[in-house]
């Protein structure tokens, strides 16, 4: 078939690996009872860090399990710390500047 033909009906159509059946992406798995994410977040100083300082002043709460990472700003954070964060364990990241 030339480049400029259009498969017909009576042209069979090549299947490309990348154009593979959805088959192959990981069915969701049930959720443990009791279970925390475990999440990491990077905050800026001046803007997502200041907001979660405010909410620790007002006595709002949120799960022990976030650990929030002060950065001077977050347009600086570098892909590897990200990478990193989920080698060692983290099921999430939160980014915000």
């Amino acid at each position: 078939m030339s480049e400029h033909q259009h498969p017909g009906p009576e042209q069979p159509v090549e299947r490309r690996p990348e154009q593979a059946t959805v088959s192959s992406i990981e069915k969701p798995r049930e959720t443990l009872q009791g279970w925390e994410p475990n999440v990491v977040a990077f905050a800026c100083h001046y803007c997502a860090f200041a907001a979660a300082d405010l909410a620790g002043v007002m006595r709002l709460s949120y799960s022990p399990s976030v650990k929030i990472i002060r950065l001077p700003c977050t347009g600086k954070l570098d892909h590897i710390h990200i990478l990193r964060a989920f080698e060692k364990g983290v099921d999430g990241i939160f980014a915000a500047g």
